[in-house]
């Protein structure tokens, strides 16, 4: 159903719901397997990503790695498949990455 046919009371309950989902969802994923990487990938600071590439590519894939590690941690992912799903993020993700010690051991220095 498109938004256009919705009344904005329907706008305002779809987008309450979603908020509300989006909110639980992070609410298990900060409380599953791998709270603490998320912790530690929240605690990196801006130059410290910054200091990977020069441009804005840093700070898109490090919000695809948190989203990454948050699905991970929510659904008790296996290490084995949290390291390929970051692997195939790319290089970048595999650098932020080994910024936080708990996903270093998990991703390794080769």
């Amino acid at each position: 159903m498109s938004n256009r046919r919705l009344t904005r009371a329907q706008r305002r309950a779809l987008y309450r719901r979603r908020v509300r989902e989006s909110l639980r969802r992070a609410d298990v994923s900060f409380k599953g397997k791998y709270k603490d990487e998320i912790n530690e990938l929240m605690g990196l600071s801006r130059d410290e990503i910054d200091a990977i590439t020069p441009d804005m590519t840093d700070m898109l894939v490090y919000k695809h790695l948190m989203t990454v590690v948050e699905e991970a941690s929510r659904i008790n992912l296996a290490q084995a498949d949290l390291k390929a799903q970051i692997l195939e993020i790319g290089k970048i993700a595999v650098e932020i990455a080994r910024k936080v010690p708990s996903l270093r051991g998990i991703i390794g220095d080769d």
